[in-house]
């Protein structure tokens, strides 16, 4: 099954894509992590999650660039948790040397169409930035665009798409095969499904 998990910053969404990767009940779990840490804050964040899937079987695969390259890393009929496109379109649109690489979106775009194709089971996680009304700098604008565009493509190729919003789950598609997930694993206490927006 592939889910897609969206919402605000720091709100839950990896804690929670934990339970739903493992519910997925395969031999292997692998957590894909894309972050590169660029301060103390992204140090600390990163030992907070080990610290959250420690003892949960989690096998970590660092991939901060060329998503599709976990196809050759891992078994294709294991549980993967990739977290998150934010961090893995920071990477790939800001380059080393100080340039921006125009076509990030479609590079991650391709490596997501490639990995759902061969992966059957996969929570993707990325967050909720682009739309707050503010006004940034065309940097910035482009960035939000491109996530958004990337966004776009993995909800389009997933069976369940989740907002996380205060803790609570806003099921946007795939309710049936959610509450058929949520019913036959615990550990979902605490958190609840609200009725679904789209169908």
């Amino acid at each position: 099954m592939i889910i897609f998990i969206s919402g605000g910053c720091k709100n839950g969404k990896s804690f929670y894509a934990q339970y739903l990767a493992k519910a997925q009940k395969t031999d292997s779990l692998y957590y894909v992590a894309t972050m590169k840490p660029a301060d103390s804050e992204d140090e600390e964040r990163i030992i907070r999650h080990r610290n959250e899937r420690s003892g949960w079987g989690f096998i970590t695969v660092e991939q901060q660039t060329d998503i599709e390259c976990i196809l050759a890393k891992c078994e294709n009929g294991s549980s993967f948790l990739l977290d998150s496109l934010t961090a893995l379109l920071a990477n790939e649109m800001f380059l080393p040397d100080g340039g921006l690489n125009e076509n990030a979106a479609e590079k991650i775009s391709h490596g997501l169409q490639l990995i759902t194709n061969k992966i059957k089971n996969i929570v993707i996680v990325s967050d909720y930035i682009y739309g707050d009304g503010n006004k940034y700098d065309p940097v910035t604008v482009n960035y939000m665009k491109s996530l958004a565009q990337i966004d776009r493509i993995a909800a389009m190729n997933s069976d369940i798409v989740l907002e996380i919003v205060f803790s609570g789950v806003i099921v946007h598609k795939g309710r049936d095969l959610y509450g058929k997930l949520l019913t036959g694993s615990p550990g979902f206490s605490g958190w609840h499904a609200e009725p679904e927006l789209h169908k």
